[in-house]
């Protein structure tokens, strides 16, 4: 399993909810077997940079890969781009422990 998490930080507070709305819209590209958007709970002084996280898990690369070349993935790119500030992400392979 492939575990994607990105962390993503507005220019403008007052665009959250596009931007939110804008990666939401990737929960409807059905490669994943996990997805959610969610606010930043701003638990960790040194963390507050971030104010929304994706994370999405995979059952291999090729799922990955197959959610990346989506058009709706190409699409949410488009319209989170231009409101965000930062954009982290890490990808990190589970091993299978059946």
């Amino acid at each position: 399993m492939i575990r994607h998490i990105v962390f993503f930080s507005a220019r403008n507070r007052e665009d959250l909810p596009r931007i939110k709305a804008g990666l939401e819209t990737l929960g409807a590209i059905r490669h994943h077997d996990h997805f959610e958007v969610v606010e930043n709970a701003r638990v960790d002084p040194m963390g507050n940079a971030v104010d929304l996280v994706v994370y999405a898990e995979f059952r291999d690369r090729t799922a990955l890969d197959a959610y990346k070349a989506d058009p709706i993935y190409d699409a949410s790119t488009q319209a989170v781009r231009p409101l965000r500030e930062i954009r982290y992400s890490a990808d990190y392979e589970i091993p299978d422990r059946t």
